[in-house]
């Protein structure tokens, strides 16, 4: 009987694989079909929306003892395909990341399959060697010959590595005896800087109120001589000055800091400087556009995501580190003894996975590197470059309509501006103006949302009231999309 128990078994684990595969065929179909198909088709709608109520019912989201049929399970691929939001469409323009890159896609695909952490090199020789050399590359884009690095799961984890390993740098007792081995520390970033820097203040225990917030001027660009005067109130209070982040491409604006200035001021008062170019580092790719990150080699610390400008898909995030001390590693190490043995048969300093924070770690590295070798450097130059010259079209197209307005001329792909609607038009003066204005952006998103044409983002700032932002990245975008943007705001705005 055990025998026959055991053929039976047997037989079913070999039929199970078999729908398995035969499942993942057919769903890679339909992936292709609906996502990447149809998906970036501008014909198509950017999303079916429906209410969070409906939703629910349409999903059939309960989970049950026993398991569909394939068909069943078909039509499960097929619906989260059509409810999603196609992130790949031309007309999505909600987010820092859009489009597709079919080769980096393929080298999320083949991550998956492989399904490896990267630790060590044992169970992930190859990509502890690629993850080297992408480091490398990018290090040297930034200016520096020699360094560290790794990969995180975004640019707020980054942040917060780099804000770690710089308290660690300026009190290294602060990994044994904690923060009652600490002085009060002090932390000072621009008030358009990405909101990861109260989390990782919050996080690491140094406290959001010891964030010192630096003024920005009216295009978003931290302001230095308020950072000289911040740092003085901060010694004023007995609080150590150690950190300072400037940011290259801020989230909404597209601001990038003045970093030269920033780091005199850095090295004046012995603090570290972060810089987080997680939006803005890929302008260095370009040429043409590098020069707004001129004196970014000066830092201790970059953040920057190839899965916004240059297309990776979600996530890829690096933290590159200027140190050649192997800060990161006495940072993070906790020498668990069952990964990173010291008498190995390779080399042990291959073993990455302690400077991480994470135990296991998904590999980020493949699709950069795929990419980058299927279009090169000067494929990613050209990809930067593009993105530029449609915002600047954007930016001209829009100046030629009395309907919009920009909230301010920008340097980056970030366009923001309001929609005027015509019963609004020349009546900045009424006392109900600023109200009414800003009632118009959250009713054209939600026009557009339900009709599945475009998706752009809104938001208020300083004293601004609701404006739009819209990111120019995907390499699909031509101007016949631009000027499609700029007509169906004003279908979707005339008569409010």
């Amino acid at each position: 009987c055990s025998n026959v128990a055991t053929i039976q078994g047997g037989f079913l684990l070999y039929m199970c694989e078999s729908d398995g595969k035969l499942f993942l065929n057919e769903a890679f179909s339909v992936i292709m079909e609906e996502i990447l198909h149809k998906g970036t088709d501008s014909k198509e709608k950017v999303c079916e929306w429906k209410d969070p109520d409906q939703l629910r019912a349409l999903l059939d989201l309960d989970l049950r003892e026993h398991g569909e049929s394939h068909e069943q399970l078909l039509q499960r691929v097929q619906d989260v395909a059509r409810y999603s939001v196609k992130t790949c469409h031309p007309r999505f323009f909600n987010q820092l990341f859009a489009g597709v890159d079919y080769h980096a896609l393929t080298g999320r695909l083949l991550t998956e399959t492989l399904n490896t952490s990267q630790y060590t090199y044992e169970v992930a020789p190859v990509f502890v060697l690629m993850e080297e050399e992408v480091l490398r590359k990018l290090r040297s884009l930034v200016g520096w010959s020699e360094g560290d690095g790794i990969f995180c799961p975004g640019g707020s984890m980054s942040n917060m590595y780099a804000m770690n390993i710089a308290r660690y740098w300026a009190f290294p007792q602060v990994k044994t005896q904690g923060l009652w081995a600490t002085p009060r520390m002090a932390i000072f970033t621009s008030q358009q800087s990405h909101y990861s820097m109260k989390k990782a203040a919050a996080f690491l225990g140094i406290g959001t109120d010891n964030i010192f917030i630096v003024q920005a001027d009216e295009s978003g660009s931290m302001i230095p001589e308020d950072l000289e005067a911040k740092i003085m109130q901060a010694k004023s209070k007995d609080a150590v000055p150690f950190f300072v982040n400037a940011t290259a491409g801020t989230t909404v604006q597209g601001a990038f800091d003045p970093l030269n200035h920033i780091a005199d001021i850095s090295e004046r008062n012995g603090m570290w400087m972060h810089i987080d170019a997680a939006w803005g580092g890929s302008v260095l790719f370009s040429k043409k556009h590098k020069h707004l990150v001129s004196g970014i080699e000066r830092a201790n610390s970059v953040t920057w995501n190839p899965h916004k400008m240059l297309l990776t898909g979600l996530q890829c995030s690096v933290i590159l580190f200027r140190d050649t001390t192997n800060l990161l590693m006495h940072c993070h190490s906790a020498n668990a003894t069952y990964l990173f043995q010291q008498d190995k048969f390779y080399d042990t300093s291959l073993d990455t996975g302690d400077k991480s924070i994470q135990c296991g770690r998904k590999v980020d590295c493949l699709k950069l590197w795929l990419m980058w070798k299927a279009i090169g450097t000067h494929g990613l130059s050209e990809r930067v470059d593009k993105a530029f010259a449609l915002a600047r079209y954007l930016v001209e197209e829009m100046e030629k309509r009395e309907n919009f307005k920009l909230v301010c001329k920008g340097h980056f792909v970030n366009v923001c501006f309001w929609f005027i609607p015509p019963s609004l038009r020349g009546k900045e003066n009424s006392p109900d103006y600023q109200e009414r204005l800003s009632k118009v952006a959250p009713v054209i998103k939600e026009r557009m949302m339900k009709r599945g044409t475009m998706m752009v983002g809104y938001q208020p700032m300083d004293g601004h009231v609701n404006f739009f932002r819209m990111v120019v990245v995907s390499p699909q975008l031509t101007t016949k999309d631009m000027d499609f943007f700029l007509d169906e705001i004003e279908k979707l705005g005339k008569d409010l």
